[in-house]
């Protein structure tokens, strides 16, 4: 009787290789896809009664990403968390992706059905262009735009301030925070106030310094890697060991939260560090 050859088959070292580099890539997808829910809980001696336990919905950095036909996961995430107010801190969209208005409309009027939305812009609108017909979007579909403003919130009978920032990518003559600061001083005395700002890097510098008792801001997409006692392993600018990129922070009398955000910018990934909708509850000391 003939002998049949025998077939090849890769070495245990070869499978093993292979099963390993599949579980990884699975593992990469669901890490950069799968929605993650994170609390916070912030407590101020100065907050007004009425806002102990107003719960606010934190999302950045979305870079045009969807999660879920039409964004509806997200949407579905954010709703069950029956948040008082959303606030979305910029990067809505991406430079790499460029402008997509129907993606606009659709963000601006799933978010607006859920809460009271505020917005300010991050790099990446500025990057792209044609911020003030971005503007104008959001505003027709329910957004309120904060541009180097400021509003009231009400809640419980009482109120606070809330104020917003364009990037420093914006116009170069644009108002300062400084200013802006100045301007809520000037019409409300020493309120409680909020401050809706992209950029997480700069606040040692300067964001801790205007007088907000709390600053929101993303922009750091979590130091894109998190490995254990890291705060981020880089920065957007690929900067080894960011600080200031999730989480709550104090300096100088103020306290920040950043949020890690959701989507990537052009080629970047995110690893142990999944999309994130944040939820911040004030509290009343």
């Amino acid at each position: 009787m003939a002998a049949h050859p025998r077939k090849h088959r890769p070495p245990r070292a070869g499978r093993a290789l292979l099963l390993a580099a599949i579980l990884l890539a699975v593992f990469l997808w669901w890490d950069n896809t799968s929605l993650q829910v994170t609390e916070a809980d912030p407590s101020f001696s100065d907050l007004p009664a009425g806002f102990d336990g107003c719960r606010i919905a934190v999302l950045s950095d979305l870079h045009s990403a969807s999660f879920g036909p039409e964004n509806e996961t997200l949407f579905r995430t954010v709703a069950e968390q029956k948040p008082d107010y959303i606030f979305f801190l910029g990067d809505l969209e991406d430079q790499y992706r460029g402008r997509k208005p129907e993606y606009v409309t659709e963000l601006a009027d799933g978010l607006s059905a859920i809460a009271p939305t505020y917005y300010v812009t991050g790099n990446h609108e500025w990057a792209i262009g044609d911020v003030p017909e971005l503007k104008e979007t959001l505003t027709a579909h329910g957004v309120t735009v904060l541009s180097n403003q400021f509003v009231t919130l009400e809640r419980n009978g009482d109120s606070v301030v809330l104020a917003g920032i364009d990037d420093p990518n914006g116009y170069a003559d644009q108002k300062t925070p400084e200013e802006l600061a100045a301007e809520i001083y000037a019409a409300c005395g020493d309120p409680f106030w909020m401050l809706l700002a992209h950029r997480n890097n700069r606040f040692s510098s300067q964001y801790s310094k205007l007088g907000a008792d709390l600053v929101f801001s993303g922009h750091a997409h979590g130091g894109l890697i998190r490995l254990p006692f890291t705060d981020g392993l880089f920065s957007h600018d690929w900067d080894l060991l960011p600080s200031h990129t999730a989480g709550l922070y104090e300096e100088n009398g103020s306290c920040l939260f950043v949020t890690r955000g959701l989507g990537n910018s052009g080629a970047t990934f995110r690893l142990f560090n999944r999309p994130e909708v944040a939820m911040v509850t004030l509290h009343r000391a």
